[in-house]
């Protein structure tokens, strides 16, 4: 039997994720894609209707973790300089740099496709090159900083598709589904315990995760290993995105663009934290095929044909994890 990886940042992290999922009943899978993009240093996407707590996910992330957080709501009349900031002329008619809402630790973009693509465009700097460019300056941003983005489906009256660039800078894009009845009968009596609790009776909230816990984390996860089959199982599987009519007539017809080097980046660095979230040193290939979907889902174009067929990405994705064989 192996033997499960214990250590303190772990168990922090453990007991970070525990204390999410205490506020968001009956979302552990998302709950858990938001800790592995933490970890993996990543952006994430959350998609879904209205009202299924992808606010109140990201809110709790940061009320449980040592962080800055702040939140820019998207509309149609946001302006780029809303999110970076901009230069201001002073009384002694010096220019000063204010900060806008992007310099924090955790930043949600809340309904972030409600705004027009030259707005949604002044996140891609921040979101990869870790610092934004003002009047020719450079203003470097946090060491530790995530946006961490909310997203109506795009169907939906007065929003906007986002541009491909942009999605690709995000390292996993989570969909967010309605809860079980059971799960939706724990929220109802959680908001109403919420809502008549006393000041007097309520316990004191647990202190904040410390920041270091996370960098510490980092570098625990680099030490995981990946297999050279893992690897290659990795890379066969971004192939077949890319070259869909050598594993059959269904991806050949479904698939029009495949994922960038950046999904695999993606599937290398997420199926680590997987396993290492799990107490493993090492990656198998179920762990790569347990973050497939949230990290490729973005980075896959489908054709016509499969669009009038009803086909989703998340389609094309289990038939290449299908078609894909790994390697002995």
């Amino acid at each position: 039997m192996d033997q499960v990886i214990e250590s303190a940042a772990r168990n922090a992290i453990l007991d970070l994720q525990a204390r999410v999922n205490r506020d968001i009943i009956g979302q552990e899978r998302v709950v858990e894609r938001l800790v592995i993009a933490l970890l993996a240093n990543g952006n994430v996407l959350l998609e879904g209707l209205p009202g299924l707590a992808k606010t109140r996910a990201i809110k709790s992330l940061s009320k449980n973790l040592e962080s800055d957080f702040s939140r820019i709501q998207f509309t149609p009349d946001l302006l780029p300089s809303d999110v970076t900031g901009g230069e201001i002329l002073r009384s002694d008619g010096q220019f000063e740099f204010r900060k806008g809402p992007i310099f924090g630790n955790l930043i949600l973009a809340d309904e972030i496709n409600r705004a027009p693509a030259k707005v949604q465009s002044a996140l891609l700097e921040a979101m990869e090159e870790r610092h934004v460019s003002v009047a020719g300056k450079r203003y470097d941003l946090p060491s530790l900083f995530m946006v961490l983005a909310t997203q109506n489906p795009i169907e939906q009256e007065g929003t906007y598709p986002l541009p491909e660039a942009q999605m690709d800078r995000f390292l996993m894009h989570v969909r967010i589904d309605y809860p079980s009845d059971a799960d939706e009968i724990k929220v109802l009596r959680l908001v109403r315990s919420e809502n008549v609790a006393k000041p007097e009776t309520q316990v004191a909230a647990p202190a904040p995760i410390a920041q270091t816990v996370v960098m510490d984390v980092r570098a625990e996860v680099d030490a995981v290993t990946s297999k050279d089959v893992v690897e290659a199982y990795i890379v066969a599987l971004i192939a077949a995105t890319r070259r869909p009519a050598q594993f059959g007539d269904k991806l050949k017809d479904w698939i029009s663009i495949g994922a960038s080097p950046r999904g695999s980046l993606a599937l290398d660095r997420c199926s680590r934290i997987h396993a290492w979230l799990r107490g493993r040193s090492y990656v198998t290939p179920e762990d790569v095929q347990a973050v497939a979907h949230d990290c490729l889902r973005h980075r896959i174009s489908l054709s016509y044909e499969a669009g009038a067929d009803g086909v989703s990405a998340d389609d094309a994705i289990d038939e290449v994890i299908r078609q894909v064989a790994v390697a002995v």
